[in-house]
């Protein structure tokens, strides 16, 4: 497989969050202010080529070979479990205010469909190593992608005049449904 390829359609065309609309409670959460959506989607993307290259080696060095490919959502939990309070430790020490404006969001990555629903899709797409983590990195980097420009807009919202029907939630979701018609607009890209 074209490597090259897998990056453009992992970011544009099957964006995760826009068209496969995999982990939306951080992407509607997180979102209302840029510096947390960066952080956000800085750390969705350490954890999910992590967690993608451990599921990977998981999966393909122990539950194959034993015959428990059956395991494989419970032992990716507890991987995904683990990389995030890593993850956690590592930033509450760093970056105090990161830590702080991301609340409650960071320990949600353990449960954000995205991290788990790019490791499965690793399994189920068959791919080797590199494209696994070209993929995972990848469909990450789109996730944080449309996460920033989601918070951009939402920025841009804010200051703006919008009907009083229309603020918070519900402009938010309209807003991401056209992005995600936006997004579709790659849908030739890599065929």
């Amino acid at each position: 497989m074209d490597l090259f390829l897998l990056v453009i359609g992992s970011i544009f065309v099957n964006n995760i969050l826009l068209a496969q609309y995999l982990g939306n409670c951080p992407f509607c959460g997180v979102s209302k202010k840029l510096g947390p959506a960066i952080g956000m989607g800085v750390a969705v993307i350490f954890v999910s080529t992590l967690a993608s290259i451990f599921t990977w080696i998981v999966y393909h060095y122990l539950l194959e070979p034993q015959g428990l490919e059956y395991l494989k959502t419970l032992v990716f939990i507890l991987v995904i479990a683990a990389l995030v309070q890593f993850v956690e430790i590592f930033i509450k020490k760093q970056s105090k205010g990161l830590y702080d404006s991301l609340g409650i969001f960071l320990p949600l990555i353990t449960t954000n469909c995205a991290v788990m629903g790019i490791a499965l899709l690793n399994i189920k797409h068959g791919f080797d190593f590199v494209e696994m983590i070209v993929f995972s990195a990848s469909s990450a980097a789109g996730f944080a992608l449309a996460i920033l420009l989601f918070a951009s807009v939402r920025e841009r919202l804010f200051i703006s005049s919008v009907p009083v029907a229309m603020r918070g939630t519900a402009i938010a979701l309209v807003t991401a449904g056209v992005m995600s018609l936006a997004f579709m607009g790659f849908a030739g890209m890599t065929n």
